[in-house]
């Protein structure tokens, strides 16, 4: 899992019918303290996330398409959790 925050959406007007009832989301890595690391990745949304929100991503296709419960969506990254709060020891 990635540990990122969401700094976009994706309008598309046309994409694989199979992702028209998903929200598409750009999402960027970031540190236990908020820095922005590597580049920005598209995700699917699966939990309702908004630009601004911390939230964890898992980048395999496999994982992905169980998540769903769909084998059928050409998907590789998904939105599984919005975070909350960080605590560390």
């Amino acid at each position: 899992m990635i540990l990122c925050k969401v700094t976009g959406t994706i309008v598309s007007t046309q994409k694989n019918e199979n992702l028209n009832v998903y929200k598409l989301l750009i999402v960027q890595p970031i540190d236990l303290n908020g820095k922005y690391l590597g580049r920005d990745i598209l995700a699917i949304d699966q939990v309702d996330a908004g630009v601004g929100d911390t939230v964890l991503v898992i980048q395999e296709g496999a994982g992905a398409q169980q998540i769903l419960k769909r084998k059928d969506v050409p998907v590789h990254t998904i939105i599984v959790a919005v975070v909350d709060g960080i605590s560390v020891e």
